[in-house]
């Protein structure tokens, strides 16, 4: 057959998944194993997402390794070590191609292929996706793994068309890599890429500044090699530890304190503090139960991490710039990296804060300030950060029933019934979307549980003879008054500059996007969502006779 409004030949799938990162890839094996035939189409050269296109220096996960991974294959996990405690980006490229290899996932997935359009045919009751090369897909479900933090913010800078040196963004970062031996760099930007980034640059650099708008809370990962004996208990006790991440809070194996911190003494606080310190990474967020709803005991947390700032970095002013003010911890993305506080001692490293004097705007030649000020680089570096959770999808802007665009759906903010699927957009699944864990999770875990029950989902649509599903708007509606509902207990609806709710995007809607009820309360939810029928959602029988099977 050919489509009639593209002169090509429309290839047919039961599903079409849009991404090849790790939600994709674990989508294409779900499917694979239940009979399900599927195309995974990927913008990116290869499989990896996130991992494929971050490869800046020091890049790597702040969730355990032997926890970031995949749980579907017993073998897998027994056979893959894991070299470091949180891997680095090129360690879990090679891990998510591996996977790829592994059980024969590549003859599903097309890469260098970007979905430049996605509608829902209402007559034959299918998607219709369009590639920036002209191919038409179809097919009766679209499983959008396109990533929650995949399309790059570069801020909109007055002159940057005039820069004569090179700029690079953290999110697509050259393959071959940025030489900045000897060279003046500028990084825009201190969350989480750019705190893994700068102290690896001011190894290279003849002089590094760091521009900084705002002061994060940035904890020592205390990375190390995987310890053997670690690693041969994690793997004797895999089942009960994937059981123990999957109904946990954040989705991981980390230890939580179950006591609120005005339950303890201030000496018991602090030696709690410390002990976390010493762990490292996100364990300062499991510290008290309350911390994150509690604004008196976070500020004893920040406090506690102000402290460590002011004893690591020599110079009074510039330790006192770098510690977080009017910012509850945990409330944007907490940082995790190594000697980054440390790097602000080095000679060849300046913090030029740009909170209350912005930058004005970029010249040939570096950086210039409001006052007055200029900064001469060779090579300026944005760590910037992600249209996050919704941009990727909004960016293809899927077009529904009745020619309803996903933007219009989202004008005031992204809207979902579980995060998995939209009002308007039947048969259209989202996985790690918002209005879900996500970001608030292990990503892993809530890959796995959100493809899980999408396969499950389709399944049961074939054994029962449905052949669309589409939320009713009154569950979607009160799944997305629940999601608000939930933020508004905690620290969160108290601290609206952040990505969580988009508010790092011009004009985009300030809401919060994730669910923070917890995991294992959100999967028991999902679970029994699917138990009951798909409660809240609409299924019908085929009113059409659809124009293929399968492939």
């Amino acid at each position: 057959m050919q489509s009639k409004d593209h002169d090509v030949a429309i290839k047919y799938f039961d599903a079409i998944v849009v991404g090849a990162g790790l939600a994709g890839v674990c989508a294409a094996y779900q499917l694979r194993r239940s009979g399900i035939s599927a195309r995974i189409l990927e913008a990116g050269g290869g499989v990896g997402g996130t991992w494929y296109h971050n490869r800046y220096p020091g890049a790597r996960c702040d969730i355990e390794s032997l926890d970031y991974s995949y749980s579907f294959s017993d073998e897998l996990q027994q056979e893959w070590h894991w070299s470091e405690r949180y891997a680095s980006q090129p360690e879990i490229l090679r891990y998510i191609n591996h996977v790829v290899d592994r059980f024969d996932l590549r003859r599903d997935i097309q890469l260098n292929t970007r979905v430049t359009q996605a509608s829902f045919d209402e007559a034959q009751e299918r998607w219709v996706l369009v590639t920036d090369a002209g191919e038409v897909f179809a097919a009766r479900y679209a499983i959008m793994a396109t990533g929650v933090l995949s399309v790059t913010q570069v801020p909109s800078m007055k002159g940057l068309e005039d820069f004569k040196g090179e700029w690079f963004h953290t999110g697509d970062w050259p393959s071959q890599g940025v030489d900045v031996r000897g060279k003046r760099v500028g990084v825009i930007g201190t969350g989480s890429s750019a705190t893994q980034l700068i102290p690896l640059v001011a190894e290279e650099a003849a002089h590094l500044y760091v521009f900084q708008r705002t002061a994060n809370y940035t904890m020592p990962a205390q990375n190390h090699p995987t310890k053997p004996e670690v690693e041969k208990e994690w793997k004797q006790h895999y089942p009960d530890r994937r059981r123990f991440a999957w109904a946990s809070g954040f989705g991981h194996n980390q230890v939580t304190n179950h006591l609120s911190g005005k339950e303890m003494t201030p000496e018991a606080c602090l030696a709690e503090l410390e002990n976390r310190w010493r762990l490292g990474g996100l364990y300062m967020m499991r510290a008290f139960k309350d911390i994150l709803t509690d604004a008196e005991v976070n500020d004893v947390a920040a406090e506690y991490v102000r402290g460590k700032i002011r004893a690591i970095v020599r110079d009074k002013e510039t330790a006192e710039a770098l510690c977080p003010r009017d910012l509850y911890i945990g409330t944007k993305r907490l940082c995790s990296g190594t000697n980054y506080y440390e790097t602000f001692n080095r000679d060849n490293v300046t913090l030029v804060n740009v909170k209350n004097k912005p930058i004005d705007c970029v010249t040939g030649s570096g950086i210039q300030l409001v006052d007055g000020r200029s900064y001469e680089l060779d090579v300026l570096i944005f760590a910037t950060g992600f249209d996050a959770m919704t941009g990727a999808m909004t960016k293809i802007n899927p077009l529904g029933r009745n020619g309803l665009s996903l933007r219009e759906a989202w004008a005031e903010g992204p809207k979902t019934y579980l995060g998995l699927c939209m009002t308007g957009f039947p048969n259209m699944f989202v996985i790690t979307g918002p209005g879900s864990p996500s970001v608030f999770s292990n990503m892993v875990t809530s890959i796995e549980q959100h493809v899980e029950w999408i396969v499950a989902c389709i399944a049961y649509m074939k054994q029962h003879g449905f052949s669309l599903i589409e939320p009713t708007l009154h569950a979607q509606e009160e799944w997305t008054q629940h999601v608000t509902q939930m933020a508004g207990k905690t620290l969160y609806a108290k601290s609206r500059n952040s990505w969580f709710h988009g508010a790092n995007i011009p004009g985009k809607p300030v809401v919060f996007m994730p669910y923070v009820g917890g995991v294992g309360n959100y999967y028991k939810k999902i679970t029994q969502v699917a138990d009951n029928g798909y409660e809240g959602f609409r299924l019908s029988a085929a009113s059409a006779t659809p124009e293929f099977s399968g492939h």
